[in-house]
């Protein structure tokens, strides 16, 4: 059975899950999520969210929201009841229970001890010192430190990963946004109802076949030059919009033309008005951010579709140092926020002064630099969010910026599964992983999985050979 945690393949027995800070921080809702189980919060990880719980920054935030969570179950609670367990609120009064208490140090003298100069070794201590205390009950630490879980198994104790949000086992499974079919797509296909609406061509077809998996905003494309996309998904239909190849192959988004066919699909989405959610996930030199960015200043100057356009960047130690760099909030964001400038400049190297343009757009376009510590709490009306690197952002962190989004905004949500620089997350845990799974089903949004490195050859040589 996999380490990670299934809680649909939990066995009948009561179990005890202690559970390390950074599950906390990674899901502050985890407590509510190990069923009928007793959930045990160690002395000193409370300590260590009590240490991380003041400023501004994600990490803060979510430690904060942990504690309130602790503190709703815990209550009024005596030492005695929190020793026994304290029931667990549900909203559905008929779904199991559960308990949560509290882990306190009490060494013993008979057992052997980790170094208890670090808090992991000492979370270990106290579990070995709780597992001796009650040998006819199963202990197992949840902890998202691979270091910590093997130091714990060699300790002779049970430890697995958190992935209650873990939605897919491979991100191979993930859904691309699109469809390529060798040959022709309609030598797959036995009846069409094909009509005409508003000048476009729609293809009405069952969805069974090569059309079982397709969600709303999926892209068909064959080798003939059909290119297809799903605009109504039922369980038993499927309606395609016909799209021309050469049209999407010369659209043009402000001085920028797609280089191929997973470009332009992206770019269709983009500059689409109906889609609230663009999610772009490809390897490094894809052209993730210089698409999203001209399809951006397009729709704030050029259509005057948005008010303005918030740049943000999940990046790690972001958190921690932007506070001690000097200047304005903008001027804090700009050397992490580089890759916009330079695809800024990408975007008019034909100019015959770059810096010249780069500065006049900077002055002209509506586009601000935010640090995910000032979108909290805010409401966006209007805007463009633009997040990038968000492969690094936790499915609570995702949730908490699109959230963000008022009334006639757009989120462009753009990412590398395989350069996830967070030490807890992983491709299948990340948030972007999360929110693309999440959202396949949703009408109003979609994702393309770039394909390619156009940036440079020497670009595509380093990604496939290093």
């Amino acid at each position: 059975m996999d380490d990670a945690i299934k809680l649909d393949l939990i066995p009948s027995e009561n179990i005890c899950y202690i559970l390390d800070t950074n599950v906390l921080i990674h899901d502050p809702n985890a407590i509510f999520n190990f069923e009928e189980h007793r959930v045990m919060i160690p002395m000193i990880v409370l300590e260590e969210l009590d240490k991380l719980k003041t400023g501004k920054h994600t990490i803060a935030a979510d430690c904060r929201q942990a504690i309130r969570q602790i503190d709703s179950i815990v209550g009024n609670s005596t030492p005695e009841e929190i020793d026994q367990g304290v029931p667990i609120p549900r909203a559905d009064k008929e779904a199991f229970m559960g308990c949560m208490s509290i882990l306190t140090s009490t060494p013993a003298s008979n057992l052997s001890y980790l170094p208890s100069h670090i808090n992991d070794n000492k979370i270990i201590n106290d579990i070995c010192q709780w597992q001796a205390s009650h040998p006819n009950e199963k202990a197992v630490l949840v902890t998202k430190d691979i270091n910590m879980r093997l130091k714990a198994r060699g300790c002779g104790l049970q430890a697995e990963d958190y992935e209650n949000d873990k939605l897919v086992s491979d991100v191979e499974l993930l859904n691309k946004g699109y469809i390529e079919v060798e040959g022709s797509f309609w030598d797959l296909i036995d009846n069409v109802e094909t009509s005409q609406l508003d000048g476009e061509t729609h293809h009405r077809l069952q969805r069974c076949g090569i059309l079982k998996d397709v969600y709303p905003n999926t892209f068909i494309i064959d080798e003939q030059g059909f290119v297809g996309r799903a605009i109504e998904v039922s369980e038993s239909q499927v309606t395609l919009l016909h799209l021309s190849y050469d049209g999407l192959m010369h659209q043009e988004a402000w001085g920028l033309h797609p280089q191929d066919i997973y470009q332009a699909i992206a770019l269709h989405l983009l500059l689409d008005p109906d889609v609230h959610l663009v999610n772009l996930t490809g390897s490094a030199g894809s052209g993730k951010t210089i698409l999203a960015l001209a399809a951006a200043i397009e729709m704030t100057v050029a259509n005057k579709l948005y008010r303005r356009i918030i740049a943000t960047r999940s990046t790690q130690g972001l958190d921690e140092d932007i506070g001690f760099l000097p200047g304005t909030e903008a001027e804090k964001m700009e050397p992490w926020l580089g890759a916009i400038t330079d695809n800024l400049e990408a975007l008019h190297c034909d100019d015959e002064n770059t810096h010249g343009s780069v500065d006049y757009i900077l002055n002209k376009v509506p586009l601000h630099f935010k640090s995910l510590n000032y979108i909290r709490g805010r409401s966006f009306q209007h805007s463009l969010i633009l997040i990038d690197e968000s492969q690094n952002l936790t499915p609570h962190q995702i949730k908490t910026i699109i959230t963000r989004a008022g009334n006639g905004s757009k989120v462009i949500c753009l990412g590398n599964l395989a350069q996830i620089d967070t030490p807890y997350l992983g491709a299948t845990s990340s948030g972007l992983t999360y929110m693309t799974e999440r959202f396949k089903d949703f009408s109003h949004g979609g994702n393309v999985k770039l394909q390619g490195v156009p940036r440079s050859l020497l670009a595509e040589f380093a990604e496939s050979h290093l």
